[in-house]
């Protein structure tokens, strides 16, 4: 039975790797694109088409607690027993405007976060923000968020304008998170115009099905291009117990060997590890979303102690319970403090 709070823990930190907030400054550009309809973006006008106009309570909770960068977002912290928040921009981040104006927001967003960051620095870490559609300007603000502002991560919101990141005209991206030693976080999106409409069709293209299956395609993409072999030491980190990844490894591995041996795709071309060894090299989860012990006690079978972490996904999911039926999941006192502290503090550099 869950209780009115959740007293933080004696044996380990909870350090909470994938919590949400929006500047005012972003949520009144999304109304202003959404009111002009000057955004070309199925899935973009229809997530946030809801949650800026809705007046059910779940839409108008989560638009102020995203907002929430002080004391009452450490009060939600405190009464569900979490130590430590690493924030990132809500998706879509600035990934659906023009270069000059995505890269602007991001900008802001990263100084706005920084100060907070500054303000409880016991309780706050913070992701860079970028708008990947100006990679340079992206690769640019990585090094100035982790060497200046002091962030310890960049958040991707997935796809950008409908491509993903296995074009190598993103890989400057990847090529200065690699050389700064500071994880690349790839969040949802909802899936691009070339993907969405069964999901719209059926209600199916958000947080239920359709971000799972859009960054699970995402990740693999990136892997069939080459991009763990370009940059082998990147740290690749995927929320929601791995979008489905983990559960597929078995398959994925025979049908990558097959399908590379039979010759049938030009565009392939021999990696040097499998799909399961990039998972086990280069990638980390988190159980956003998805506090669920049967789950995490596989990804941490198959992809080892090391790779699995805690998140809540606040505010979209903000709910004590979970927090304790994590603490109740059956593992080694040493594996639980892996979960809940030291794999965040060594994946995301904290100190």
């Amino acid at each position: 039975m869950s209780t009115t709070t959740v007293a933080r823990s004696t044996a380990y930190k909870r350090i909470a790797t994938e919590e949400a907030f929006a500047t005012p400054e972003m949520i009144k550009l999304y109304r202003e694109v959404l009111a002009k309809k000057s955004i070309d973006d199925i899935g973009f006008n229809s997530m946030w088409g809801f949650y800026s106009g809705s007046p059910s309570e779940r839409a108008q909770s989560i638009i102020e607690k995203l907002q929430w960068l002080d004391e009452r977002r450490i009060a939600d912290m405190d009464a569900s027993g979490i130590d430590i928040h690493i924030l990132s921009l809500t998706s879509p981040g600035a990934h659906v405007f023009d270069n000059a104006t995505g890269t602007a927001l991001a900008r802001s967003a990263n100084d706005i976060l920084a100060d907070a960051v500054a303000r409880h620095p016991d309780r706050f870490a913070g992701m860079v923000a970028i708008a990947p559609q100006d990679p340079k300007a992206a690769a640019e603000e990585i090094e100035r968020g982790v060497r200046k502002l002091g962030f310890n991560g960049v958040m991707i919101n997935s796809h950008v304008h409908g491509e993903d990141l296995d074009d190598q005209k993103y890989w400057d991206i990847f090529a200065a998170a690699e050389a700064l030693d500071t994880p690349v976080y790839i969040h949802p999106n909802t899936p691009s115009d070339r993907m969405i409409r069964p999901f719209l069709e059926s209600g199916l293209d958000g947080a239920i099905y359709g971000f799972g299956v859009e960054v699970g395609l995402h990740v693999l993409k990136l892997m069939v291009a080459g991009v763990f072999d370009r940059f082998p030491q990147l740290k690749l980190v995927i929320g929601h117990m791995g979008e489905a990844l983990p559960y597929w490894l078995f398959r994925l591995d025979y049908m990558y060997k097959a399908t590379l041996n039979s010759k049938r795709y030009a565009s392939w071309k021999p990696n040097k590890l499998l799909p399961s060894d990039y998972m086990k090299r280069n990638v980390w989860i988190t159980c956003s979303g998805m506090p669920w012990g049967p789950a995490i006690t596989f990804a941490q079978q198959v992809l080892g102690a090391d790779r699995v972490m805690y998140a809540m996904d606040y505010p979209y999911q903000f709910q004590l319970s979970e927090v304790e039926l994590c603490d109740n999941i059956p593992m080694s006192a040493q594996d639980k403090k892996k979960f809940f502290q030291t794999n965040a503090e060594q994946v995301f550099n904290l100190r």
